[in-house]
């Protein structure tokens, strides 16, 4: 399966997140600043994933194929459907986890950043994208309706 490291990454951060933040919104407070590190530091990581990412994204797009938003960051038809599944509900597991511990570690609603990250990451290093389509239009003259 392609890509399963991202896939792995994904499911694992979720893990490493949950297993600080949940107790620490508990009251553990031995917990409570590993939780924060740890909510600051996946996002941290999530910084330059996201460029990563959106850099091959960038490149495929030049390179011919239609790469947009939807099939990018949440795989619609741009992945098979088990792919799909693993890492968008590996997101929508950490969304969980952000909200019910939010109150406790406010910097835990930007962990959702990473999967979402590695999400649009598969999508640009493994996604299956149509050929761009090409305009026959010419350039647009001034004082056309649309420019």
């Amino acid at each position: 399966m392609p890509g399963r490291a991202i896939l792995w990454t994904s499911w694992a951060a979720d893990g490493v997140f949950a297993v600080t933040a949940v107790p620490a919104a508990l009251g553990v407070g031995a917990l409570e600043g590993v939780a924060v590190g740890v909510a600051v530091g996946l996002f941290g990581v999530s910084i330059p994933v996201w460029v990563y990412g959106f850099g091959l994204a960038v490149a495929r797009t030049a390179r011919g194929d239609d790469v947009v938003v939807a099939s990018l960051f949440f795989l619609q038809g741009s992945a098979p459907r088990r792919i799909q599944i693993e890492l968008l509900g590996g997101l929508g597991a950490c969304v969980v986890i952000a909200a019910a511990t939010a109150v406790a570690n406010p910097f835990g609603v930007l962990v959702p950043m990473l999967p979402l990250g590695l999400t649009g990451l598969w999508g640009a290093r493994h996604g299956t994208y149509p050929p761009r389509r090409r305009t026959t239009e010419g350039p647009m003259k001034e004082g056309s309706p649309s420019g």
